[in-house]
């Protein structure tokens, strides 16, 4: 069992991985680069889970060996040739690494960016993400000084990787430091809260108020970008120059936008510059930009709102059903989605019948 213990983990963890992307993407819709990035970040964050116990065994293991008194000890079938793990971890650590530093951010400003060509999205997702690096090229700057004017430390490649490493550390830290406080108190409670239905009921509903003004701020923003879109396409012609750019912004609304504009505009009539002011490439990468995010936030404030929905309903039968005589669990509306494994066998209708029973089930 040499390794075995290893390659198997390694094996069944890609497959782990490759499911969950495939439940809760949708390989048909999105890029292959984008696909591959979040593939292998997912995989590097449950190899780090999965293969951290193998390694702490295998060391268990050296130091029985490595004992001044023999004692007879056996190797575990997880056992880890020496030589791997270093090498495993240093892919693991620096592959990592480029992931959130240069690949992830880089994507995220590239596929958010309104550029019309590949050179001036690169461009703009170097723009945005100038702030995002310029901190960690501080901390590494800095702390490259400082071991350059130390008098007994000399820069090697090796010293450039520690201090690459540090400086990825304090980075990392600083944000744990701000981040900590608040979910060290808001983690607990909400898990507490959960068990406190009618107080979870009455703070859904203030939810539900809130993203409801943010829903309807949403779809007047998306109003208003379409409006912009429209006047633009019925101004732009098919034979102008910036026409590709137009069908460019269009193949980013919404499909029910795309109709409405389409049946209302005569692409046969051409144009004039002397009648018509057109707006500049710049001018339409900004718009480009403006759907491109009117339409994200579009679409995550109404699925926000439909899971909000959802979670306010059931609220509200188990508050009706912690009463029930029954002993039966009844919903007000059905669920569209067919049962899965879990609620037919397991959480079934009557598997939870009262009040204190709720309470042991959210605890």
């Amino acid at each position: 069992m040499s390794g075995a213990a290893l390659g198997i983990e390694i094996v069944v963890v890609f497959f782990l991985a490759l499911f969950l992307l495939h439940r809760y993407g949708d390989f048909k819709k999105q890029q292959r680069m984008v696909l591959f990035g979040t593939l292998l970040a997912w995989y590097l964050c449950f190899l780090i889970v999965f293969i951290l116990p193998l390694d702490v065994s295998t060391v268990g293991s050296h130091s029985k060996m490595q004992r001044v008194v023999p004692t007879p000890c056996y190797k575990p079938w997880s056992y880890i040739p020496d030589g791997i793990m270093p090498v495993f971890w240093r892919v693991v650590y620096w592959t990592s690494q480029c992931l959130t530093w240069l690949l992830l951010p880089f994507m995220q400003s590239y596929a958010r960016s309104g550029g019309f060509s590949i050179t001036g999205k690169i461009k703009t997702a170097l723009i945005e993400n100038a702030i995002y690096y310029g901190t960690y090229l501080l901390i590494f700057g800095s702390l490259l000084i400082y071991v350059a004017v130390h008098p007994e430390w000399h820069l090697t490649w090796y010293e450039l990787q520690t201090i690459g490493i540090t400086a990825a550390n304090t980075w990392g830290l600083f944000l744990l430091v701000l981040l900590l406080g608040y979910g060290l108190v808001e983690i607990p409670r909400s898990y507490w809260n959960a068990s406190r239905h009618g107080h979870l009921l009455i703070k859904t509903y203030f939810k539900a108020s809130k993203l409801m003004t943010e829903k309807a701020d949403a779809e007047e923003n998306l109003e208003d970008v379409m409006e912009e879109v429209r006047k633009i396409s019925e101004s732009i012609k098919y034979n102008h120059p910036l026409r590709k750019y137009v069908d460019t912004i269009l193949r980013k609304c919404p499909v029910e936008y795309q109709e409405k504009m389409g049946r209302n505009m005569d692409d046969y009539e051409d144009f004039d510059d002397k009648q018509n002011t057109y707006p500049s490439e710049k001018s339409l990468a900004k718009l480009h930009k403006q759907v491109i995010y009117a339409v994200q936030r579009h679409n995550r404030t109404r699925v926000q709102w439909q899971m909000l929905l959802q979670q306010a309903i059931h609220l509200e039968d188990v508050a009706k059903n912690e009463t029930s005589l029954t002993h039966q669990f009844v919903h007000s509306f059905p669920s569209a989605e067919p049962d899965g494994w879990f609620t037919r066998y397991i959480y079934t209708p009557t598997a939870v019948p009262s009040k204190y029973d709720y309470n042991i089930f959210y605890l």
